[in-house]
C-alpha cells in the first residue's frame, strides 16, 4: 500500500481521488478555485454537453469530507473535457448540497431528476441519506452511483444502483479481525444509531467474535447532538480492551474532545474510517489514536494525486475524493459504450464493466451493483498527522 499523505492543519490526509465537476453551493475557497480550473483548457472540437448530477454533504457534519468529495468530481470532469469527453460531448456534474440531512438530500435528488433530467445522479456520503436518495432513483429508473456510503442495505437497492466504494460487510471484517490478530479480546462499540451505525456494529461484532473476541458494551447514539458524554461514560465503564468507534466530522470531534475531558485514552480507540473521525478533532484529542481507512490511491492512481497537489495546493484532504473521481470516469466511460446517455442504456454498461482500473484500484461488480473487492490499510494519528501502519498496537503497549 502506499503511504498517507499529509493534510493541512487539523484536515488530516489519507484520501482516495476527486470528481471534476461545475458544483455549486459551496463556501470552501479552495473549491471554488477547483470548480473554475475545471472549465479551464477543455478540447475545441467537444460540442453540446451531457449532464449528470451529484448530491453532496457540502454543509452538516460531513462538509469537509463532501467539499473533498467534490474535489474529486472536479478533476475528472476536467480530465474528461480535456480529453475526447462524452460523445463528442463535455461532461458536466450538477452538485446539489445535501446538508447532511435524509429530508434535503432527497430533495435535492427530486431537483436533479425532475429539474435537470439527469439520467446519473452520484452520491451521497452518509448511508441514512444514500439509501433514501438510491430508493427514489431506483423508482425513477436514474442511475445511482453511490461513492462514500458503506451500509449493507445499500446492496437491497436495485438494479439501477451501483457503488465504488465497499459495503461494511467487508470492512467490518477487515476491522475486526485486524485487531483480534493484534490480541485485543474485548471491545465496546460506538456508532451512529442510523443504517451505517447499525450494519457496520452488527458486522464488525460477528466477525470480531468469530475471531474469538467479545463486544462488550454497545452504544448506538443519536446523530446531531452536542453531548455525548453519558455516551462515553457507558463505554468507560466496560472497560475493554478496545474501543471501535465510527462518527461522522464535527461529531466524531465532539465526541473526541468530550472523551478526552473524560480522561479516555485515544490509544484505546480504534476508528472505522480514521480520516472521517479524525478530520476536524482536536490534535491533542486524538493522538496515538488507531484506525482503518479506504486505501486512497491504487496502483494507477499516481497521477490523480499528482493533479489533486497541484489543482488544491496540499495533499488529499480524506480518504474519499478518488470514489467520486472514479464514479465520474465510470459513468463517462459507460455512456461512450453504451453510445446513449439513457438511463437504461448505462445500467446495463455498468453492469457489463467487469474490471475497471480505477484510481482507488480496480473496480468490478457484483450481481447487486456492489464493489466486490475493497482495499483498506491501518493508520494512526501522530502530531496531527494520519500516518500509515503496517500492523495494530496490541492492548497495554
Amino acid at each position: 500500500m502506499l503511504k498517507l499523505l499529509r493534510a493541512v492543519g487539523l484536515l488530516l490526509v489519507a484520501a482516495v481521488l476527486a470528481l471534476g465537476t461545475a458544483a455549486c453551493g459551496s463556501d470552501d475557497d479552495s473549491s471554488s478555485q477547483g470548480q473554475n480550473a475545471a472549465q479551464e483548457g477543455p478540447n475545441a472540437e467537444l460540442k453540446g454537453e451531457i449532464t449528470i448530477g451529484a448530491v453532496l454533504p457540502l454543509t452538516g457534519a460531513s462538509a469537509t469530507i463532501g467539499k473533498d468529495q467534490q474535489r474529486g468530481i472536479e478533476l475528472a470532469v476536467k480530465k474528461i473535457n480535456a480529453g475526447e469527453g462524452v460523445l463528442g460531448k463535455r461532461i458536466a456534474v450538477k452538485v446539489e448540497d445535501s446538508e447532511g440531512a435524509s429530508a434535503s438530500a432527497l430533495n435535492a435528488a427530486r431537483k436533479l431528476v425532475s429539474v435537470d433530467k439527469v439520467p446519473v445522479v452520484i452520491g451521497e456520503y452518509s448511508s441514512g441519506n444514500t439509501i433514501p436518495v438510491g430508493e427514489y432513483l431506483q423508482r425513477q429508473k436514474v442511475i445511482h452511483i453511490n461513492p462514500g456510503s458503506s451500509s449493507p442495505d445499500i446492496a437491497k437497492i436495485g438494479n439501477y444502483s451501483f457503488s465504488t466504494i465497499g459495503l461494511d460487510t467487508i470492512a467490518g471484517k477487515f476491522t475486526a479481525e485486524r485487531l483480534a490478530q493484534a490480541g485485543y479480546k474485548t471491545a465496546a462499540f460506538l456508532a451512529p444509531n442510523n443504517a451505517y451505525g447499525s450494519g457496520v456494529l452488527e458486522y464488525t461484532k460477528k466477525a470480531f467474535e468469530d475471531a474469538g473476541g467479545k463486544v462488550v458494551e454497545e452504544v448506538l447514539y443519536t446523530e446531531g447532538r452536542s453531548d455525548y458524554r453519558q455516551e462515553l461514560q457507558r463505554i468507560k465503564r466496560a472497560n475493554a480492551d478496545v474501543v471501535i468507534y465510527s462518527a461522522y466530522g464535527t461529531e466524531a470531534a465532539t465526541i473526541n474532545k468530550q472523551a478526552f475531558e473524560l480522561g479516555m485514552d485515544a490509544k484505546k480507540f480504534f476508528a472505522i474510517y480514521l480520516t472521517m473521525c479524525t478530520a476536524d478533532a482536536d490534535e491533542q484529542a486524538v493522538e496515538g489514536q488507531q484506525g482503518m481507512d479506504v486505501n486512497y490511491i491504487g496502483p494507477g492512481g499516481e497521477d490523480y494525486q499528482q493533479a489533486y497537489q497541484e489543482e488544491y495546493g496540499e495533499g488529499f484532504r480524506t480518504s474519499f475524493s478518488g470514489y467520486t473521481y472514479d464514479a465520474v470516469m465510470m459513468v463517462a466511460q459507460a455512456i461512450n459504450e453504451a453510445g446513449s446517455a439513457d438511463p437504461d442504456k448505462i445500467r446495463d454498461a455498468l453492469a457489463e464493466m467487469t474490471s475497471f482500473e480505477g484510481v482507488t484500484g480496480t473496480i468490478a461488480f457484483d450481481e447487486d451493483g456492489q464493489r466486490k473487492d475493497q482495499p483498506y490499510l491501518l493508520a494512526v494519528m501522530k502530531d496531527g498527522k494520519v500516518e500509515q501502519e503496517d500492523e495494530i498496537v496490541g492492548p497495554g503497549a
